[in-house]
């Protein structure tokens, strides 16, 4: 993979057809370097087996051209639920994803925190721990499970990035739980990315709260403000956030080697416009500065 690709960027790509098949086409379409993929319907606890054919085929390609693979499991998870068989359909839905995703060479499974519905943090992180420590302790060498924050939306456990602190304590600090952080949610939950030193600042509790586990970031603009709590995302720099703020994100040693994937609006249209958005920034980030300047997107990006 080319030096610049050292931050992979790319989109969630539709599989109309065949993860292989849609999905590869959906990639080539958008210039994905890489891509997330549903390997089972979101919004269901039906475990699709999928077709042996399409995930030899994708998976030989990202081994062939170096495309990097992330699956998003089901929304419907939540492995801090105090109904055990939610919990229990949970894990099984969040095993099916990991399987899946070993199918198809993917490098991560990214899965929500989940929320305490009763009102009890404690007991919700408890539930997530117990949930989640037998799946991770089984990962073997297969994917990474991405813990990924919400926008603080109502009892969620992870919205800021400190919550991510007793969130991993809770799963006893296993190595293969891995960090996917949302600028959106991010921005939705009060870190403002949008301000001069927002993503420094962000990026410095993320060393504090999960040093060592950033694998992941999903690069969406936000439809609103800073604190909203409202989870709507936005095309790259037509939101809230700014382009500059991904300029930041691409150029800071924190990011050097996660993948940047697109969830935003517009189907394969808005999506190729940001990956070539994210693409631009990334070469200027990567670009040395002139004699006495320091590096980064111009100041007059947004």
């Amino acid at each position: 993979m080319p030096a610049a690709a050292a931050r992979p960027v790319g989109a969630h790509v539709h599989a109309t057809g065949g993860l292989a098949t849609g999905g590869l086409r959906y990639a080539a379409a958008v210039r994905a370097e890489a891509i997330q993929v549903f390997a089972a319907n979101p919004r269901s606890w039906a475990q699709a087996a999928g077709d042996p054919g399409q995930d030899r085929a994708l998976h030989e390609h990202a081994d062939r051209t170096g495309l990097v693979v992330f699956v998003h499991a089901p929304y419907l998870i939540n492995p801090a639920s105090p109904d055990p068989l939610i919990r229990d359909r949970s894990a099984a839905a969040i095993r099916h994803s990991l399987a899946r995703a070993a199918a198809i060479g993917a490098r991560g499974v990214v899965v929500h925190t989940g929320s305490a519905t009763d009102g009890d943090r404690d007991a919700g992180l408890w539930r997530a721990g117990a949930c989640l420590m037998p799946i991770l302790e089984q990962i073997g060498g297969g994917p990474d499970l991405l813990l990924e924050p919400m926008a603080g939306q109502g009892q969620v456990l992870c919205a800021a990035v400190a919550d991510l602190g007793p969130y991993l304590e809770a799963v006893h600090g296993h190595p293969r739980a891995g960090v996917c952080l949302d600028t959106c949610h991010l921005f939705a939950a009060g870190h403002d990315l949008a301000a001069p030193r927002g993503v420094d600042d962000m990026l410095g509790q993320v060393a504090l709260a999960a040093r060592g586990r950033l694998r992941l970031i999903h690069a969406n603009d936000s439809r609103d403000g800073c604190g909203s709590r409202r989870d709507r995302h936005e095309n790259i720099g037509a939101g809230q956030i700014g382009a500059q703020a991904f300029g930041r994100l691409l150029a800071h040693p924190a990011t050097a080697g996660v993948p940047f994937i697109v969830e935003t609006p517009g189907g394969e249209k808005g999506h190729a416009g940001d990956v070539a958005a994210l693409r631009a920034l990334r070469a200027a980030a990567l670009r040395p500065a002139p004699a006495g300047q320091s590096g980064g997107p111009s100041p007059g990006a947004s």
